[in-house]
């Protein structure tokens, strides 16, 4: 008997082992197949449609296409989406519609948040199938309307925050202390308005909040310590070459000021201000102006020359507030500019030795509203003329051409022995009262021309004529000291004559007087018949002729130096009967 080892053992076939494994695959293909026609009839059926369990605002949505969705929704959400929001700030009670705030609801991004849509996406079946939650609507706020509406309903309710502030006046300072305010909180209120909205009961209560100044009683008192008191300490002094320019702090404290940047106040200052200050004490536009002299309470005073001084505002700006900042006895600086010096100093102006008024003289006037005019602006033109030793006076010159752009008007003139109408007459009432008061200052005559006719109201042989082009009123300061000319008027009414003085002040060289000869050499008027639309009628008066003498006496001296004569002729003013123009 034969006994068999294990190794010995029969093996089963290989070809019983393949035939199983072929089923094993088949089964799981099968599995495989059958899970997805069942995923694939889930992913249909659930399409794109709202999950199952889902609202918006408590409106139920879910199973639901989104456009359907989106239907219901808007449907569900109708009264509340234009319900108005009650809203009570400062103890104001006001109703703000939705459209006022511009909020509304966008229905279709709503729909979407909730789920509606279609995926493959495991989790998206599986929420449609098992999920969907109460959400809170999408909103479509129109920023611009909501600003508006909460800016309305902040309008005058509380109080605006008032920043401390301080300014300059004259040389004091002004403070305002900081106070603080009471406000709605615009951010609050919009979020506020935005959660109120489709809410059960769409009210808000908006308090008002404390509302601090920028500027506060700190940020003042550092701008009286850093700046204000500093600044109105001590005067500042610029020195531009050899000019000093002292300016003191109640000069310039108005061209001062303080204003809020960024939470504190900081210096101004107004340059032009400033600068016609320097200029003030220097000269305008860089050039540099004479001496002169000029009457200061009816006396005679040097006014002194100042330099001619160009610089950069800018600079005068910088050193300015640099210097007002300082400690007194460090507040002078150097200001780069250019300098021209004056050609008549102050020492030639004192040189001129006018001291005291040397003579005047008034004339009167009958009332014209054409001579006040025409009389009071050649006074103001002659007034305060200063004539140098040597110099000549010229009234046409002084005066200028008798136009309305001059400040002249229509008034009548002598021409061709008769009365005319033309610009500036009058202006002789201005050249005879002129002549007499350098007549009487013993000054050289150049040239005079009396009026063709006499005129009562003149000292006869001793009037002057003008016209411009023609006849000019011309006198030289032959002494050794300046002359100043100072003329007034005083216009006529209906009930008073004008009054015209002019007078003349220097140092007194001349005792002057006066002798006026009889008339002789009598001439009659003649008589002329004018049919000119210009024709003004006329009584006559007969012409004649007459001698005055100016004796000249030294100053407190009664011996007679030497004496001149000026002959005069008038012809006779005739008589004028105006008749109309033929036709």
């Amino acid at each position: 008997m034969t006994r068999k080892t294990g190794r010995d053992q029969p093996t089963p076939p290989q070809g019983r082992e393949k035939e199983g494994g072929w089923v094993v695959l088949g089964l799981l293909l099968g599995l495989a197949l059958l899970l997805g026609g069942g995923y694939a009839a889930a992913y249909v059926l659930s399409g794109d449609k709202v999950p199952r369990g889902a609202s918006v605002a408590g409106v139920a949505i879910g199973g639901r296409t989104p456009e359907a969705a989106a239907q219901v929704l808007a449907e569900g959400l109708a009264e509340r989406s234009s319900r108005p929001i009650d809203v009570t700030v400062g103890g104001t009670s006001v109703s703000v519609t939705p459209a006022q705030a511009g909020l509304a609801v966008d229905y279709a991004a709503s729909v979407a948040a909730a789920g509606g849509e279609q995926s493959w996406d495991p989790q998206r079946l599986w929420d449609y199938y098992t999920g969907g939650d109460d959400l809170d609507p999408v909103l479509t706020v129109d920023e611009d309307r909501l600003d508006a509406a909460v800016q309305s309903l902040a309008a005058g309710i509380g109080r605006p925050a008032t920043d401390a502030s301080l300014r300059f006046e004259g040389a004091r300072i002004v403070t305002t202390k900081a106070r603080t305010g009471r406000a709605l909180d615009l951010d609050a209120a919009r979020t506020a308005l935005q959660a109120a909205y489709l809410s059960d009961e769409p009210r808000v209560d908006l308090p008002l909040s404390a509302q601090a100044p920028d500027v506060d009683d700190a940020d003042l008192q550092e701008a009286l310590d850093d700046f204000a008191n500093p600044a109105l300490s001590a005067p500042v002094t610029l020195v531009f070459g050899d000019s000093r320019v002292r300016l003191q702090p109640r000069d310039y404290a108005d061209a001062l000021g303080m204003e809020a940047q960024d939470g504190e106040l900081v210096p101004v200052l107004d340059e032009k201000a400033l600068e016609k200050l320097v200029d003030g004490a220097v000269s305008d536009n860089g050039a540099p102006v004479d001496a002169s002299v000029a009457l200061v309470d009816g006396k005679p005073r040097v006014v002194p020359a100042k330099p001619g001084v160009a610089y950069d505002p800018a600079d005068v700006s910088d050193a300015f507030l640099t210097l007002v900042t300082r400690p007194d006895g460090k507040r002078e600086m150097t200001v780069k500019a250019s300098v021209a010096e004056p050609d008549f100093t102050t020492k030639d102006a004192r040189a001129l030795k006018v001291r005291e008024r040397v003579s005047t003289f008034t004339t009167y006037y009958p009332y014209a509203e054409y001579r006040n005019t025409n009389i009071g602006r050649a006074a103001e033109l002659v007034d305060g003329t200063l004539l140098k030793p040597g110099e000549t006076f010229s009234l046409n010159d002084t005066v200028g051409e008798r136009t309305r752009e001059n400040g002249f008007t229509e008034g009548f003139i002598i021409s061709d022995g008769i009365f005319k109408e033309d610009l500036g007459g009058g202006v002789s009432q201005m050249a005879t009262t002129t002549f007499n008061a350098m007549f009487f200052a013993g000054l050289e005559d150049v040239e005079h021309k009396p009026h063709s006719f006499y005129i009562d109201r003149y000292p006869v042989g001793r009037e002057a004529t003008v016209a411009w082009g023609a006849v000019d009123l011309r006198f030289r300061n032959d002494t050794p000291y300046g002359v100043l000319v100072h003329a007034q008027v005083t216009p006529s009414t209906p009930s008073s004559q004008g009054v015209v003085t002019v007078s003349m002040y220097s140092t007194k060289v001349w005792d002057i007087t006066t002798s006026t000869s009889d008339r002789y050499d009598l001439t009659e008027p003649a008589t002329r018949v004018l049919r000119t639309p210009d024709c003004y009628p006329n009584t006559g008066y007969g012409g004649f002729d007459v001698d005055v003498t100016r004796y000249f006496r030294k100053a407190g001296e009664s011996a007679l130096d030497h004496d001149e004569v000026f002959h005069t002729t008038y012809t006779p003013s005739d008589t004028v009967i105006c008749k109309p123009p033929r036709g």
